[in-house]
């Protein structure tokens, strides 16, 4: 196991560790719908990838009007 030869400073812990934090995400507008997606993704409410429809979305079905 590895074993420390001087003791590391809490200021020398915590500069090492300065660019460990998570940054916020950067949500762009879809351009079809307007929704707001992650950047260089399919957009999930309208399945549109630089103005183009990638994924063509199904429409939901409710199982409560056909169970009867």
């Amino acid at each position: 196991m590895a074993v420390q030869q001087n003791k590391v400073s809490k200021s020398r812990r915590n500069n090492r560790r300065a660019h460990d934090s998570l940054v916020a995400a950067n949500p762009n507008e879809c351009t079809n719908c307007g929704e707001l997606k992650r950047p260089h993704h399919i957009c999930a409410a309208c399945g549109h990838y630089d103005d183009k429809e990638v994924v063509a979305l199904t429409e939901e079905i409710d199982l409560e009007d056909d169970a009867a």
